[in-house]
């Protein structure tokens, strides 16, 4: 006698089940309900150098797919104009100089502090960091990369001291092809003309000397380096993909980050993504063309994964940039018509591209104004796996749950700014930002952003009450700051 079908309708999905059989193993459906997350995250990449946001010059065909079936930022902000204190946003959902980490190769990731990958193992999750880690050093014996070794000991402050199970991870930058050899220089007699950031990758014959940073999978364990060959972004994804699919085959829910170096220089290129642009007018701009259409394809080759082992539809998968482009007018990321690059508290230092796609929750595409950004990661995965802090201490993010499910399009608290003598404070429609000159602060600015988002237009005369209103609350703000700085909040 066959056995019964059963036919279970739960929270949106229709599973298939036989008496006597685990749901697992009808279809390949996975019974856990928990929401599976993935935090991919590009260095230095400008909001229009992909396509979704309009840009023309670099081919990005699987993230303007993946935007088709997203909810898509329009401004969406990372932390920080520079690295390390954005990345350690997404960790907190805090403020970088709540946690101290206020500039690339400074500080460390606390151990007082709560990270998402704590609160998510609290939960059952099993969770990976793949790539960049940039929030302390990985080693404390072996020389290598900005800070690790013995003279940096004090910022030694890998993943896997802060609730991360499986880690394949640099301290800081690598070359974006070969990651572990100094790239060659520009070929004088090629198409492009040369560039002193323009690099190419080792040939067959050339001297292999060591970029001096290493991948590491926990204490002294240091990836052999000569088994680390061609697009460092495939290299990251083939060590993340096996994490996810382990975790499925576990039936598990899993946390990935995954932090790319490119197209942070040097930006490498393999030919078969370089030969795609053969119009680049140098090899700056050929290799970083080619260094972000092969993220591109990782990108696909991972949302096709994720649909080929049947967990996309319960997996939010982010995808963002920790701080504007790199160089000048001229070099080749693109901060669109925005002022100012990375380093720089003005959009184009920290508007970066946005993306959630989640089939589960988002139903359809949406492109939205809402201000957003690295630091609400935390408090929308905690509302989603239902984890609570430990304590009162200031989360600067906010859920992004309300959102996500339409009941909500302003935000309910401005987003505050601190990097290197620039602060800033960013509502719904108006900005004030203040820089420095001479060591000294310079006064407020204010820019209505729906109308300005070049921020050309200095509003300080015509709208005194909105700027006395906003100064207020950033000043309000930067005294939290200021505790969480002393060490308070711990």
């Amino acid at each position: 006698m066959s056995q019964p079908l059963i036919v279970i309708v739960t929270c949106g999905f229709t599973l298939l089940a036989v008496i006597g059989a685990p749901v697992s193993q009808v279809l390949g459906v996975k019974t856990s309900l928990k929401t599976n997350i993935i935090l991919v995250m590009c260095d230095d990449l400008g909001w229009c150098d992909v396509g979704f946001n309009g840009g023309e010059k670099i081919k990005t065909p699987q993230l303007d797919k993946m935007a088709s079936q997203s909810l898509v930022f329009d401004r969406f902000y990372a932390a920080s104009a520079v690295c390390s204190p954005t990345r350690g946003s997404v960790v907190t959902g805090r403020n970088p100089y709540r946690y101290g980490i206020v500039n690339a190769n400074k500080g460390h990731m606390k151990s007082e502090e709560v990270t998402i990958y704590e609160a998510l193992k609290s939960k059952g999750y099993c969770t990976g960091h793949f790539g960049k880690w940039h929030l302390g050093t990985l080693t404390k014996t072996v020389k290598e990369s900005n800070r690790g070794g013995p003279k940096g000991v004090k910022d030694y402050s890998p993943p896997w001291e802060h609730g991360v199970d499986v880690t394949f991870a640099t301290e800081a930058k690598t070359p974006t092809y070969d990651p572990m050899v100094k790239p060659g220089a520009t070929v004088k007699g090629d198409f492009r003309k040369s560039s002193q950031r323009g690099w190419w990758p080792i040939r067959q014959g050339d001297a292999r000397v060591s970029y001096n940073t290493y991948y590491w999978t926990g204490p002294d364990q240091m990836v052999n380096p000569t088994t680390l060959a061609g697009d460092d972004s495939k290299i990251i994804m083939d060590r993340a993909i096996p994490f996810i699919e382990k975790c499925v085959k576990s039936d598990k829910p899993f946390l990935a980050v995954i932090w790319l170096h490119a197209p942070h220089l040097p930006v490498v290129a393999g030919k078969e993504h370089t030969n795609l642009y053969p119009n680049a007018i140098d090899a700056y701009h050929a290799n970083y063309y080619g260094c972000v259409t092969a993220v591109d394809d990782q990108i696909g080759r991972l949302r096709k994964a994720l649909r080929d082992m049947g967990i996309a539809e319960n997996t939010l998968l982010a995808f963002t940039s920790d701080n504007g482009p790199e160089g000048k007018t001229g070099d080749p990321g693109s901060s669109a018509n925005f002022s100012g690059r990375k380093r720089s508290l003005k959009e184009g230092g920290i508007r970066v591209p946005g993306l959630i796609e989640w089939p589960a929750r988002i139903k359809q595409t949406r492109r939205t104004a809402f201000p957003a950004g690295t630091m609400d990661y935390f408090p929308t995965i905690m509302k989603i796996t239902g984890f609570t802090m430990p304590d009162a201490r200031p989360i600067d993010g906010v859920s992004l749950l309300p959102l996500i499910d339409g009941t909500i399009n302003e935000r309910p608290s401005p987003i505050g700014f601190i990097y290197a003598g620039q602060s800033s404070l960013i509502g719904n429609q108006y900005k004030i930002y203040r820089g420095k000159k001479n060591k000294k602060a310079k006064e407020w600015e204010l820019y209505d952003l729906s109308k300005d988002s070049s921020e050309k237009n200095n509003l300080v005369a015509e709208k005194p009450e909105v700027l006395s209103k906003m100064t207020k609350i950033f000043d309000t703000w930067r005294k939290s700051v200021d505790q969480s700085a002393q060490g308070k909040d711990y």
